[in-house]
């Protein structure tokens, strides 16, 4: 879920500055200028925007990918308060030999 919001939130990240690559042509004879001067502020507002997408990101999956999972998986939970239902027990293939 966190990989996907990483993803998701990259994916944006990238688009937004590319867009503003494509308009802001005019201030590329000052980028150097730009940023010596205001890189640290870039690196700051470029790094509160990819965690706000990221947090927004992250509260969309988890409201619409995790939406039914309390019920899907509440007979996992009736399991684990019923003292008699036990497990399955996995075989490693080293137990065997």
């Amino acid at each position: 879920m966190v990989a996907n919001a990483l993803l998701l939130s990259l994916a944006l990240l990238l688009a937004i500055a590319f867009y503003l690559m494509g308009e802001l042509k005019f201030l590329a004879p000052y980028r150097v200028f730009l940023f010596r001067e205001y890189g640290w502020a870039l690196a700051i507002f470029f790094g509160g925007l990819f965690l706000n997408l990221l947090a927004g990101a992250f509260v969309l999956i988890r409201k619409f990918f995790l939406k039914d999972t309390g019920r899907k998986l509440s007979h996992i939970d009736k399991q684990f308060h019923l003292r008699h239902a036990d497990l399955p027990v996995q075989f490693d293939e080293e137990e065997k030999n």
